[in-house]
C-alpha cells in the first residue's frame, strides 16, 4: 500500500491599487493556489490570477488574467493562460455598453490560441450596496482560433459569429465574507459551436488584506 501526502496552500492578496491621485479608482485583486501530492505519484498544481478594476462616473475598466499548470513525475500535463480586457461606459447607473476581448492560450487544447472580441449591452439589474450585485449582459461578436494543425478541410483558421450572455452575482455575506457566481455562453452563429464557462468562488478576509477563497 503506497503513502499518499498531499499540501495545498491558497492565498489570495486583496488590495486597492495606488495610481497617484486617482488611486480610489482602482481595485485590484491577486490569487495563488498551490497544490502538492507526493508518495507514489509526486504531482503539483499551480493556479494564478490577477484582477483589476477602474471605475469612474461614466466609465468602467476591467482586466483579468489567470494561469494554471500541472505537472506529475516532473513532465507537464496542463499549461494554460488565459486574459480579458473589457470596457463598460455607463449610460447610467445601471446600464451600460460593453466592449470585450478575450484571448486563451492552452498547450494541450489542439490550438495555438483562441481569441473573441464582444460588444453590447448590459445592465445592473440588481443592487445592494456597494458589493452586492447582479449584472446581465447580451451582446454580438466575433470568434477568431489558430489551429495548431491543419484540419480535414485544409484550414488552420476557425473564424465566425457568435453571440454572447453572461451573468455575474456577487453576494457581500458580511463585511468579510463574499460569495461570487460567474455564468457565460458564447454561440456560434455559423456552426452553431456553444462555449460555456461558471466559475464559482467564496471569498473571505483572514487578516489584513489576505484572503481565502475556494472555488
Amino acid at each position: 500500500m503506497g503513502f499518499k501526502k498531499t499540501v495545498a496552500i491558497i492565498a489570495i492578496s486583496a488590495a486597492p491599487l495606488a495610481y497617484g491621485q486617482d488611486a480610489k479608482d482602482w481595485e485590484g485583486e491577486a490569487e495563488l493556489g498551490v497544490l502538492m501530492t507526493s508518495g507514489n505519484t509526486e504531482e503539483t498544481n499551480i493556479n494564478g490570477r490577477l484582477g483589476l478594476v477602474h471605475e469612474v462616473v461614466n466609465w468602467r475598466n476591467i482586466a483579468e488574467f489567470s494561469s494554471n499548470s500541472s505537472k506529475s513525475e516532473d513532465e507537464t500535463t496542463a499549461e494554460k493562460y488565459k486574459g480579458s480586457l473589457e470596457t463598460n461606459y455607463k449610460f447610467d447607473e445601471d446600464q451600460y455598453w460593453f466592449l470585450r476581448g478575450a484571448y486563451e492560450k492552452d498547450r494541450f487544447s489542439g490550438y495555438d490560441f483562441e481569441s473573441t472580441a464582444t460588444t453590447g449591452y448590459g445592465n445592473r439589474v440588481w443592487n445592494q450596496g456597494k458589493r452586492s450585485f447582479l449584472d446581465l449582459s447580451v451582446g454580438a461578436g466575433y470568434r477568431y482560433n489558430k489551429l495548431e494543425d491543419v484540419n480535414d478541410d485544409g484550414e488552420e483558421e476557425e473564424k465566425e459569429a457568435i453571440a454572447r450572455l453572461a451573468a455575474q452575482f456577487d453576494y457581500a455575506l458580511s463585511e468579510n465574507a463574499l460569495f461570487r457566481q460567474k455564468l457565460s455562453t458564447e454561440i456560434g452563429l455559423d456552426e452553431n459551436n456553444v462555449i460555456s464557462q461558471s466559475e464559482t468562488a467564496l471569498k473571505a478576509n483572514v487578516v489584513g488584506n489576505l484572503s481565502l477563497t475556494v472555488e
